[in-house]
């Protein structure tokens, strides 16, 4: 085994066991420090694919700017999210049951999509036109538009979601 497979065993790992603390910690403020953890797993996993821009970006947007937004959040809305009952309703094994059956929706879809397994071209590597070219496949049709509008619908549910939890009842 290189030292190569081993780092990305060992960050996956560390992936993988932060993603699950994150939603298993019973305090929140605990959940977004293993959010930390895991976004800087996701960064050496960058690094390791010589994506040297997304490791800096997920360090400096995710890690830098969102964790850290999240963080201050919890710790001054903490007065108003006092606990007021049990955190895990009695149903809880169906949801995991749903996420289950989405999960494998999601899988014999994506096998049976012939893109799935097309490799994407390479962008050539070399000083400035590597942003340009990015820009290029973030918003051409054939490249990560549809991603990069889901991840904006989802910023988007999630505003709405906090300006709705925000809101002074009268």
């Amino acid at each position: 085994m290189t030292p190569v497979q081993l780092i990305f065993i060992l960050a996956a790992a560390v992936v993988l066991g932060a993603a699950v603390m994150v939603v298993s910690s019973e305090k929140m403020l605990h959940s977004a420090f293993w959010l930390i953890v895991s976004l800087f797993g996701v960064a050496v996993l960058f690094v390791l694919l010589q994506a040297g821009f997304f490791a800096v970006i997920q360090v400096v947007v995710y890690i830098g700017a969102i964790a850290i937004l999240v963080i201050f959040a919890v710790m001054l809305t903490r007065r108003v999210m006092d606990e007021s009952g049990p955190q895990l309703t009695r149903w809880w094994w169906l949801g995991a049951l749903a996420a289950l059956g989405v999960y494998g929706i999601l899988v014999v879809v994506l096998r049976s999509w012939a893109g799935f397994t097309t490799p994407i071209a390479e962008i050539p590597a070399g000083g400035q036109d590597i942003v340009r070219l990015l820009g290029i496949a973030l918003i051409s049709p054939n490249g990560y538009v549809l991603p990069f509008e889901v991840a904006s619908i989802l910023l988007l549910a999630a505003l709405v979601g906090s300006i709705f939890i925000a809101w002074e009842k009268r």
